[in-house]
């Protein structure tokens, strides 16, 4: 036991000191540090002896969403209490750093690597209460045996050699990666209430973008047609109140039949309002409309002139096929789940980069004609089968695709001329 703690002594530091660079928060302020340093100071007295048994807990904690984008869905960690040696810290696998090389370009290929930590909990729990986030706690109900297989298993995945893995925000995270620690602890497995409701992963997207407008449109226009299937209720545990809610229902089936409910309390350890989100007006239903009046007004313009507007279709179409090049790299390229089965690519895709500037600078009168015919033909299409495209599409796509159709119809009108 004496060498369990000297493990957790040296994880704890080596943890401590890579959440300086890794963690998702802002740098830790002086003031923490100092707190943390004392905390270390104390757990680290040497004195301790080997501990009874039963005077390990481990639970699980999970915190409310914060106001980033990547905080939207909460947050697990698991806590481990050692009341003979005060050891009091909390293992935490969602440690990751915005310096990590090429972060964006791997974040948008799928390749974004996540680390287990092992901080103070006091640290944990300041840091979730400044940020205004309420955290609960589960005392999970182990036995002896399944405590010290769970302690082991943390303590050998906080290990720098293997406390990186490569996160998946739908099958592999902080709070997958919690659940799966405790099911291997378990002599014998977990059963879990069935689900009441079929829900998709969108569905769970959605209750927690809520009030984020722009937020949940940037996650609608890269998750496709799978993302809308109806999932099991393991599956929607990839939420962390989901998982939490799970857990209150859920018991331990022994290798012999006996059973006994996973948790022996649940109750709240930060209490702290949740700030409410200020929806702004400005949501992508009004800025797409807002497009679609600038397109009339435009299209408006160039039929009584006779003449098109280069740099202004350059920049919209320019817009769409950026757009566009972000979608077909999730499409073809990014192992992030669900990407792969986007329809939205019909409308977003590098195309237009390259046919505007043809259209503009090499295509001939009549061939630029026939371009916009076709586009606004394509784009009808689009609008008619919009209700049948087998994806749930946000309805601000409607507006956007409205107002490239009026540009394209535009075109033809001058062009016929």
């Amino acid at each position: 036991m004496q060498t369990d703690k000297n493990i957790l002594r040296s994880l704890q530091l080596t943890s401590l000191l890579r959440n300086f660079v890794c963690r998702k928060q802002a740098i830790i302020p002086m003031r923490k540090l100092y707190l943390v340093l004392i905390t270390l100071l104390c757990c680290f007295d040497g004195k301790a002896q080997v501990q009874p048994s039963d005077s390990i807990n481990f639970s699980l904690l999970t915190c409310s969403p914060g106001t980033k984008v990547y905080e939207l869905f909460g947050h697990t960690a698991i806590r481990y209490e050692n009341l003979s040696t005060g050891e009091d810290l909390v293992f935490n696998y969602g440690m990751f750093s915005f310096n990590t090389p090429h972060f964006a370009y791997r974040f948008v290929k799928g390749e974004t690597d996540y680390q287990l930590g092992v901080i103070p909990y006091f640290y944990f729990r300041l840091e979730y209460a400044e940020r205004g986030s309420t955290v609960y706690a589960q005392d999970l109900n182990l036995t002896t045996e399944e405590k010290q297989a769970l302690l082991a298993f943390l303590q050998n995945n906080a290990l720098p050699e293997n406390a990186t893995y490569r996160y998946n925000y739908f099958y592999d995270n902080c709070t997958t990666r919690a659940r799966d620690a405790i099911e291997k602890a378990v002599r014998g497995k977990i059963v879990y209430p069935e689900s009441d409701t079929l829900k998709s992963f969108r569905d769970i997207v959605h209750e927690y973008t809520a009030g984020y407008h722009w937020d949940e449109f940037g996650i609608d226009l890269c998750i496709g047609a799978d993302a809308d299937k109806p999932i099991s209720g393991r599956l929607q545990m990839f939420a962390p109140f989901y998982t939490m809610n799970f857990m209150d229902k859920a018991y331990i089936l022994s290798p012999k039949g006996e059973q006994r409910p996973l948790l022996t309390r649940k109750y709240t350890i930060v209490d702290t309002a949740r700030i409410a989100s200020t929806p702004s007006s400005f949501t992508p239903m009004w800025c797409m409309c807002l497009f679609l009046v600038l397109n009339l007004v435009v299209a408006w313009c160039q039929w009584r002139k006779k003449r098109i507007y280069k740099l202004y279709d350059l920049s919209i179409y320019g817009i769409q096929g950026l757009a566009g090049c972000v979608i077909a790299f999730l499409f073809f390229i990014s192992t992030h789940p669900t990407v792969d089965s986007n329809w939205l690519i019909l409308l977003f895709n590098p195309l237009p980069l390259l046919l505007i500037v043809w259209a503009h600078f090499f295509a001939s009168p009549q061939s630029r004609k026939r371009y916009f015919v076709a586009k606004a033909v394509y784009l009808t299409l689009f609008i008619v089968a919009f209700g049948f495209i087998p994806q749930e599409i946000s309805l601000s796509i409607l507006p956007l695709a409205f107002g490239l159709w009026v540009n394209a119809v535009s075109h033809v009108l001058v062009y016929r001329e």
